[in-house]
């Protein structure tokens, strides 16, 4: 089951590392660094069905 709940345990830094990741990178650097990152968590996370979760919300998230 995908956890929704806040679970980071230092939610500022983690956003300050992502930041930093994308501050001098071009359009083009900035989203192979988020592909990458993305298959690095997915890896991680590695439960197929937990990952088909998450895609199925950002897929609503992104209907705008």
């Amino acid at each position: 089951m995908l956890m929704l709940e806040p679970n980071i345990s230092s939610p500022d830094d983690f956003y300050e590392a992502l930041i930093d990741l994308h501050r001098e990178l071009g359009e083009d650097a900035s989203a192979a660094a988020n592909a990458r990152l993305v298959l690095l968590l997915a890896n991680h996370i590695g439960d197929l069905e937990v990952l088909k979760q998450a895609i199925n919300l950002a897929a609503q998230d992104s209907d705008g």
